[in-house]
């Protein structure tokens, strides 16, 4: 099997393809062709964790200097492995379990004291910082057959270090599971500060120590409730700098802003529609809270929704046939589901007297909200025909606004105790939880982007 050269720009990064799908060339021989379709199903309730350990980075032949990335490539790995949810990360003993002095290579690799540590997987490399360029190279391999499987060799500067080691955890992903990464994607949320507010989107460098969240823009008025356009070119949202709730969108960069909703009295968005041709929005200029739907490219409307009840926060199902929102003709708010024209209106919640903040899974089958739960709230999940509820959340304080990932296998919600704000991510198979921002700032409406945002 031959190794070429393509070459390919990701995000500042140079990807040099010298691997052919298994390896650097002269690597390992190839494996037999059935071992990329045999996955670990990551969905399964028996599913667990893959056990894998990540040896000390060794500077590649004539490099000199920078040994500290020996050590900052496996902790970097570690953190983006850890960040998946899908790996048991093993600590090395203090014995000889790096690799030796030959480097990265299976030869070099001592796979039986790595076996004994309980590792299935490992991954070595190596690095080169010469003149202000950083080369990295990636292996993975398979403990138990002791070969390698995966390799990729980056390029750049060292300030790229951050993206290559995602970049190479998305692909030990899909090579082991399959799936998709979350690490191309964002999530937007609003900082409150007092009475103002911050616009920011954060990305999965922040969680290597790379930079924080980057501002989109910031208001001495509150804003509220990011929302992405499915082709991640504009976030609307609610802002009271006119002195009353108006609906906005930016893009993700913070040009172009432009408001285009602000009837008198409430104006607040819902999702976009899924081809983005179309907007749905809470509107009180006829009367008391009604849910509508606005032509985005001519501004045109049509109420949904005719009633007395106070009817808000609508999202779209995947199909774009279906939308879930929160009513209070109850008597207290609950999650309803009608079709798109308005009409098959029903209700979906009954536990609890308190359920908001619809978000639909990208899969179609489940809808995640937050609840009234004890002192607090928190996120459950439901399926689309009202059974099978789901508690994904739990602890004091109040966990809010949940956001799917575009893979329907995460939700980022707002979390608030002790004085801190956190964005946070659960896995909805496993539950487990890991915070990708924290703050004194209150932090609100996480919304997560389309693939590539």
């Amino acid at each position: 099997m031959g190794c070429g050269k393509n070459r390919k720009r990701r995000r500042g990064i140079m990807m040099l393809s010298l691997f052919c799908v298994l390896a650097l060339c002269g690597g390992a021989p190839a494996l037999p062709s059935a071992w990329a379709k045999v996955y670990i199903d990551i969905d399964s309730p028996a599913f667990q964790k893959i056990p894998i350990a990540v040896a000390d980075f060794a500077p590649l032949s004539g490099n000199s200097g920078q040994e500290e990335l020996s050590s900052w490539f496996p902790g970097a790995l570690n953190k983006s492995l850890d960040l998946t949810g899908y790996f048991t990360l093993l600590e090395k003993s203090r014995d000889s379990l790096n690799t030796k002095s030959s480097g990265s290579t299976a030869g070099g690799i001592d796979f039986t004291s790595w076996s004994k540590l309980g590792a299935e997987y490992l991954i070595a490399g190596g690095f080169a910082h010469q003149g202000g360029q950083l080369v990295a190279e990636f292996r993975l391999f398979d403990v138990v057959q002791g070969r390698q499987i995966l390799g990729k060799q980056y390029s750049g500067g060292l300030e790229d270090r951050r993206e290559m080691v995602l970049a190479f955890t998305r692909e030990v992903l899909l090579l082991l599971t399959g799936a998709e990464s979350f690490f191309d994607t964002r999530v937007a949320f609003v900082a409150r500060q007092g009475n103002s507010s911050t616009l920011y989107t954060v990305g999965f460098k922040t969680s290597l120590g790379g930079q924080g969240p980057v501002r989109v823009m910031s208001s001495p008025a509150l804003m509220l409730s990011p929302r992405w356009s499915p082709d991640g070119r504009y976030l609307s949202f609610a802002s009271y700098r006119d002195g009353q709730p108006d609906v906005f969108v930016i893009s993700p960069a913070g040009f172009g802003l432009k408001k285009i909703v602000g009837f008198k009295g409430l104006n607040l968005p819902g999702a976009w529609s899924p081809d983005g041709r179309r907007l749905l929005l809470t509107l009180s200029k006829d009367g008391n809270e009604e849910v509508y739907v606005m032509e985005v490219a001519t501004g045109q409307l049509h109420r949904l929704t005719r009633n007395s009840a106070i009817d808000v926060s609508p999202v779209w199902s995947p199909d774009g046939r279906k939308i879930a929102f929160v009513s209070n003709s109850s008597g207290s708010p609950q999650i309803y589901v009608m079709n798109a024209d308005g009409g098959g209106t029903r209700r979906l919640t009954y536990s609890g007297n308190y359920n908001t903040s619809p978000a639909w899974s990208p899969r179609g089958d489940r809808i995640a909200y937050e609840g009234r739960a004890g002192s607090g709230y928190q996120i459950f999940s439901v399926d689309e025909d009202g059974g099978n509820v789901r508690q994904l959340t739990s602890g004091a304080g109040d966990h809010e606004s949940p956001s799917w990932s575009p893979d329907g296998r995460f939700l980022a919600f707002s979390a608030r105790s002790g004085g801190r704000s956190r964005i946070q991510l659960v896995n909805v198979n496993t539950l487990e939880m890991r915070t990708i921002y924290e703050s004194a700032d209150r932090l609100l409406s996480p919304a997560w982007s389309p693939r590539g945002r």
